[in-house]
């Protein structure tokens, strides 16, 4: 049964930057007053310490005790208790060795949510040059069959911006329509009419699963080739309502930046061929669009991302194409995705499926030394009290002992809470974790951060 719906997004507008160590420094300083009456004249306080530092990123220790299975599960076994994590499977293994150290139902098929986004991350790691670029470019047919008509070309690209020059972005270093325009310009062409191409993606632009209201809730737009702002209306509104033609308002877009009349902008009836570039600009390298699309769980993104894995790959730009891509990429990695049932890159879906075994296998082979290209996913996992969708959880008083210590990939649907990621315990070993909670009670998402925050404060060993 699909669960009710509401507001998907566990978006956050803040940076994606890696926070690494936290160092707070405080320095006192006495100042006297001179009361007229104590102090006799010209007595001084001695000046206070000066403060120091050293802040560093200290190596975790292979000789930090590994727990043991019996004492992890006595340790989860209270916030287990709690009723309202409904469903709940997991699976927790030790990072160096890669043994198993718990697990409960890991093998059976769940509602992944956002969790699923660190496949498409580890498959585009795995496949794509990190630096790699998606590139926009306008293109200009026979001017004298076709006087004043150029074609906007879509290359894949969600976070090209509609921002004039000198303007803020959402998406950090983001192509922008205006130097596409600027180009054309510079053409010579008297522009009169813009055909929008976006034959670079096929198949259906919404997935098997997905609510056409989350649209108008801000989660997503059709999966388009080309897009501005990710489809959003409201370009530097993260949570902005999005457009059902976001290929169209690009191009209405340019339009706008080459005063050309909006009603002049129609969809190219058939892929464009043979026809002169007169415009071109690039996106931000994969890594930094990856650090974004984890941080802040774009959909969008993940499912423009994944059509990059599907190219890669060389299968079809669409959602068969990237589930398939991805699925087999990790495959060949030893991941086991036997059980997996994937209807998109994002998460989005209601008809997803994988299992705690499969998020944790993922996991640990960015742990491991056999794929180092996948090593960078650790780092693009948002982290506990600091950053990305988990910048404002892990800061009470039940969980705040992980703050700092723990990184995950999140995952929220109505009554769906999910986790997937690293944590160091209080003994130094590092563990790779996830946990699906499916058909969750009110406070689910606290429950799992508790269950969590467990395995760092654990220590549990022998």
């Amino acid at each position: 049964m699909r669960p009710a719906r509401w507001r998907r997004s566990t978006h956050l507008l803040i940076g994606a930057a890696v926070l690494v160590a936290v160092v707070l420094v405080v320095v006192v300083a006495a100042v006297l007053a001179n009361d007229g009456a104590t102090r006799s004249a010209g007595a001084a306080a001695p000046a206070p310490a000066t403060a120091t530092a050293k802040p560093a990123v200290v190596a975790v220790a292979d000789s930090a005790p590994q727990p043991t299975s019996a004492g992890l599960s006595a340790a989860l076994r209270p916030p287990l208790a709690n009723p309202d994590l409904g469903t709940l499977t997991g699976r927790v293994t030790d990072a160096l060795t890669g043994n198993q150290l718990w697990e409960q139902g890991s093998t059976a098929p769940m509602l992944p949510a956002s969790t699923n986004k660190v496949l498409t991350a580890a498959a585009a790691l795995l496949t794509l040059d990190h630096d790699a670029r998606q590139t926009t470019t306008v293109v200009a047919p026979d001017q004298t069959r076709q006087p004043g008509v150029v074609v906007l070309v879509g290359g894949g690209d969600p976070t090209l911006s509609s921002a004039a020059p000198g303007r803020e972005t959402l998406y950090h270093n983001a192509a922008r329509i205006a130097d596409l325009a600027k180009q054309v310009r510079e053409s010579g062409i008297k522009v009169t009419a813009i055909q929008v191409d976006g034959s670079a993606f096929g198949g259906p632009s919404m997935a098997p699963g997905w609510d056409p209201a989350d649209i108008l809730g801000g989660d997503v737009a059709p999966i388009e080739a080309v897009m501005v702002d990710a489809g959003r209306t409201q370009p530097l509104t993260d949570e902005s309502v999005r457009s059902f033609t976001p290929a169209l308002d690009a191009g209405q877009v340019l339009a706008a930046a080459l005063n050309v009349d909006p009603h002049a902008v129609t969809m190219a009836a058939v892929p464009v061929r043979d026809a002169r570039q007169i415009a071109s600009v690039q996106s931000a390298p994969l890594i930094e669009r990856l650090s974004e699309m984890m941080n802040h769980s774009d959909n969008v993104m993940a499912e423009c991302i994944g059509r990059e894995v599907a190219v890669g790959m060389g299968k079809p730009a669409s959602f068969g194409g990237a589930v398939d891509a991805v699925t087999n990429r990790l495959s060949a990695a030893g991941v086991d995705m036997s059980a997996a049932r994937l209807m998109d890159s994002s998460g989005l879906s209601v008809d997803d499926r994988l299992t705690a075994k499969t998020l944790d296998d993922v996991v640990s082979v960015a742990t491991g030394t056999s794929q180092p290209s996948v090593r960078p996913l650790l780092d693009l996992l948002p982290i506990a009290g600091g950053s990305g969708t988990l910048s404002n959880r892990f800061v009470d008083d039940q969980t705040a002992g992980a703050a700092g210590w723990l990184r995950a990939k999140t995952g929220s649907l109505t009554g769906i809470n999910t986790l997937a990621g690293i944590v160091t315990d209080v003994s130094g070993r590092v563990l790779t974790f996830s946990l699906m909670s499916n058909n969750a009670g009110p406070t689910g998402r606290t429950a799992i951060d508790a269950l969590a925050a467990t395995l760092r404060t654990c220590g549990c060993g022998g």
